[in-house]
């Protein structure tokens, strides 16, 4: 959608005026020296956050302006359509349209997309919650019903709700009414990961779209747009913290289920956030078994809570050498994140350890190293600074052949259950940025040198100078010497 004149003229003076810093103007016409002569004066913003009053109000506004974007910034609004089905094509939307389902309910869905190409349309229902607020179950299932009745082609949810595994809806709604209508459901921090990576790393072609997604973006960061992120462990999670240090923890106990499924939360979240910062696509690795039933992977969570005092995760990124490994220890409060890289299959074992070393020059001494002999059980630990005033260290006791290393930061493990002093959350996210950005981001794999091309014995001569040769000999002949060589140089 290309903005009209005026629209173009009102965009252009904007971005220019935040570009700028514009200072204000006295009456005399003489600009002020400094921003200390007069009161901050706050530039006008596409999507303001001010005036906010209620829930509902907030709501609404972000329905609005997300709703707007997407039909105004091409490459978002396909980014965001296309993994519910849509296809390219012209993007209408609207809010808060009425309609009556058959049986005489009303139902007035936040917002519809639509897109047309031909003759063939897509259509989407669209319900929104803000802050702490929860998406019904009722409500939803009212509106795949009327999905189903005007031949809709989904419905979209959007809340701060994290889906603890991608595809899965946080809300648990009757199964029948999805045969003929599907359900899909996006997080805010996805929502705003999506702006960003568009934004910032695979582009936006018209320039006044990107800025309008820029506004989008500085909107959904702020705290009034009711877009928070993952913030909260829930209620059970000092109980069930002391249950594990205690060695009281049970299977069965529903309360350390819901601490799992916070945990599943968390990680899904953490990768998002890392996945915003890094502009790449950042997923939690998951097993084939749990992907399709997420019942399987809150259960092994609780076993290993019960069993080894531990929350485990994993999360791959792209281009890395290995899966991030990250875990809370519960008893230890740590929170551990590691990874895992093949050894050079050539050399001598102190070789291999002086190639991981030369890759963590940069790194801080809390890092621990770890190397694993062939076929052995257990591995020869020390921290950094140790290894590297001696890499012998490292070596296996029974001069095994070291098949590969483990890299692992921990940090001490925040003990509240919100984000903010001493948090849980924020031990996490800080370890896994930390980690991140002072190891992995380092590490490379260990490439073998190109083989060298061996010449055969013909070669070989071919290339050797002749020099028994008369012709091809450059020095004089011995009947040549006193004559005089007769060479004309070259015009």
């Amino acid at each position: 959608m290309q903005p009209t004149q005026e629209a173009a003229r009102l965009i252009s003076f904007v971005r220019q005026t935040e570009d700028e810093a514009i200072l204000p103007v006295t009456k005399k016409g003489a600009k002020m020296k400094n921003e200390t002569d007069t009161p901050k004066w706050e530039s006008a913003r596409l999507i303001p956050i001010s005036g906010i009053r209620n829930a509902e109000e907030q709501e609404r506004r972000a329905t609005s302006a997300l709703l707007a974007v997407l039909s105004a910034v091409d490459e978002f609004g396909l980014a965001i359509t296309k993994p519910c089905g849509a296809a390219k094509g012209r993007l209408q939307t609207y809010i808060e349209v009425p309609f009556e389902l058959a049986d005489g309910r009303k139902a007035h869905p936040d917002g519809l997309i639509q897109t047309i190409r031909g003759k063939r349309s897509w259509t989407a229902l669209i319900e929104v919650k803000t802050r702490n607020n929860e998406l019904e179950c009722e409500q939803i299932e009212k509106y795949l019903d009327l999905a189903k009745e005007q031949g809709f082609d989904c419905v979209i949810t959007i809340s701060n709700q994290i889906a603890r595994i991608p595809g899965e809806h946080p809300v648990d709604v009757d199964k029948r009414k999805l045969r003929k209508v599907p359900l899909h459901h996006l997080s805010w921090s996805r929502v705003l990961t999506e702006a960003v990576l568009q934004k910032s790393h695979r582009g936006v072609a018209d320039p006044d779209q990107a800025w309008i997604l820029g506004e989008l973006i500085r909107y959904l960061e702020h705290p009034n747009a009711g877009s928070v992120d993952f913030r909260d462990m829930g209620e059970h999670w000092v109980g069930v913290r002391h249950a594990v240090k205690n060695g009281t923890l049970r299977h069965s106990d529903e309360k350390a289920i819901e601490v799992a499924g916070k945990w599943e939360e968390l990680v899904s979240f953490a990768a998002l956030r890392l996945g915003r910062k890094l502009g790449d696509d950042v997923q939690e690795v998951l097993t084939a078994k749990e992907r399709k039933d997420i019942s399987i992977r809150i259960e092994n969570i609780v076993d290993a809570m019960v069993t080894r005092s531990l929350m485990p995760g994993t999360i791959r990124i792209p281009n890395t050498v290995g899966d991030i490994a990250l875990r809370a220890d519960l008893r230890a409060q740590q929170i551990v994140a590691s990874v895992s890289i093949d050894a050079p299959k050539t050399g001598r074992a102190t070789t291999r350890i002086n190639w991981l070393l030369r890759q963590l020059k940069s790194t801080p001494a809390d890092v621990r190293l770890d190397s694993w002999g062939m076929r052995s059980r257990s591995s020869m630990s020390d921290l950094l600074p140790n290894v590297q005033n001696s890499p012998s260290l490292l070596i296996p006791i029974d001069n095994r052949e070291i098949v590969s290393f483990t890299v692992s930061l921990a940090r001490p493990m925040g003990l509240e259950r919100s984000v903010g002093k001493r948090s849980f959350i924020d031990s996490v996210l800080e370890t896994l940025d930390d980690f991140y950005g002072d190891v992995v981001q380092h590490l490379r794999e260990y490439q073998p040198p190109a083989p060298k091309l061996r010449r055969s014995e013909a070669e070989e001569v071919e290339t050797m100078p002749a020099s028994s040769s008369a012709d091809d000999s450059t020095e004089p002949n011995e009947n040549d010497r006193g004559r005089s060589l007769d060479y004309k140089f070259p015009n």
